[in-house]
């Protein structure tokens, strides 16, 4: 089966899709707001659209397949608020279509368990417009046909995402608060979870999916950098109580939610197998692949 995915606000997690997609046969057009990346997209295989200058419209009636990466701003989702007309108009056509969330829209739940079917609670503006955005993309699916599923992203990682430099020249730092865990992703499993569900016709008619994207231990973020150190073999970074850390606003919300988040259904419905089902086995591979490009190089 091959396509072509049209991925609007390409970075990170599409990219490793389209890594996937493009060997078997794919065209992959991504949307990006830097020249710079844009060069980058081009040299990886990518159709680069610089926005404000390349037409949107025109990869909307070419592409079978839509990814929405971009995030949501204060007048909502910028992809619907900026080509609606041109979505409608071929939202119907469309095999399948993926938006890209976060489990932030669940908000805190004080290291308890959520799944899909969790009522969404989001305790920041960030989350609060997640929610908003999902609500709107789902709207719209119901009104136009457009087979929409959703992906809530927890954090993500992966190559050159990885905790190792912070730890080599001394940045990193084990904040710990009584209680606290976050959940992870290997953006190569984000990669083959997107692809499993596109090559599901039988569920892209069912304009409700919702998929966690996650691995199977979520864990305390102190926990994770001592685990990248011992890997180094250098010095683990002391612990930091959070009443002593200095954290930017950003840094400070995430310290604001605890969740443990279930992932079954990626399993169950999309037969997926996770690379890497916790961040030991993420970050072996991360370390063994930077010394081994080192080596190469």
């Amino acid at each position: 089966m091959t396509g072509t995915l049209f991925s609007f606000g390409h970075g990170y997690s599409a990219q490793a899709l389209a890594d996937v997609l493009i060997p078997c046969g794919w065209t992959i057009i991504g949307t990006t707001r830097s020249a710079d990346k844009a060069r980058a997209l081009t040299d990886s295989g990518v159709t680069a659209l610089l926005l404000g200058r390349d037409d949107v419209n025109e990869a909307l009636e070419r592409a079978s397949h839509l990814l929405i990466c971009a995030g949501p701003d204060t007048a909502g989702d910028p992809l619907l608020t900026g080509w609606q007309d041109t979505l409608a108009r071929v939202a119907g056509r469309l095999e399948w279509a993926g938006y890209l969330s976060t489990t932030g829209v669940y908000g805190d739940h004080g290291g308890a368990w959520v799944d899909e079917d969790t009522p969404l609670t989001p305790g920041t503006r960030r989350g609060q417009m997640r929610v908003q955005a999902e609500t709107a993309w789902q709207r719209f699916a119901a009104e136009t046909g457009l087979p929409l599923h959703i992906f809530r992203l927890a954090g993500i990682y992966g190559p050159g995402r990885g905790p190792f430099a912070k730890v080599l020249n001394g940045t990193a730092r084990r904040i710990v608060k009584p209680g606290q865990v976050f959940s992870r992703i290997h953006v190569e499993d984000i990669a083959q979870v997107l692809a499993a569900s596109i090559a599901r016709p039988d569920l892209r008619a069912d304009r409700n999916a919702i998929y966690n994207l996650c691995d199977d231990d979520a864990a305390p973020p102190q926990d994770v950098i001592a685990f990248a150190a011992e890997l180094l073999g250098v010095p683990v970074p002391p612990e930091i109580p959070i009443e002593q850390a200095e954290m930017t606003p950003m840094a400070s919300s995430f310290y604001a939610e605890s969740k443990r988040v279930r992932n079954d259904r990626i399993k169950h419905e999309l037969g997926v197998a996770l690379k890497y089902p916790d961040y030991r086995s993420g970050l072996r591979d991360l370390l063994a692949r930077e010394r081994e490009a080192r080596h190469t190089g």
